[in-house]
């Protein structure tokens, strides 16, 4: 974003990137940072696996399909996206929720998905 707030994780802590590599985000910027224009809330960064990637296809948003045009590689198990937070809940209650990196994970997460099941699929806390 292009403003002097610092977005802040679900831990309050500065936000940290997510995935540069396949370039994620709602702004394209590597970051699950989110604004007025970000309706879907993209703002959890997920490890996808296989598991989630079939579901979300399944749902309609195909992930896994490259789709050039709009820069899109495709993803595959163990990439990290900024998924929006109603799909993974989703995910969740369907028991298919892919791991989360909670210091890249955008404190607006927490008006979809409860803390504490963020807690229990965190990739990043010991």
């Amino acid at each position: 974003m292009t403003t002097a707030t610092i977005q802040r994780n679900v831990l309050g802590e500065p936000l940290e990137p997510c995935s540069e590599s396949p370039l994620t985000g709602f702004t394209r910027s590597g970051s699950c940072e989110t604004g007025p224009q970000d309706l879907g809330s993209h703002t959890v960064c997920a490890r996808v696996t296989r598991e989630f990637l079939e579901f979300s296809q399944r749902q309609g948003n195909d992930l896994i399909t490259p789709q050039p045009a709009y820069g899109f590689p495709g993803l595959k198990p163990g990439d990290q996206w900024c998924l929006c937070a109603a799909r993974w809940q989703e995910a969740f209650e369907a028991g298919v929720a892919p791991r989360v990196v909670m210091r890249a994970t955008h404190a607006r997460a927490l008006d979809i998905v409860r803390l504490s099941d963020l807690k229990a699929h965190a990739a990043d806390l010991s």
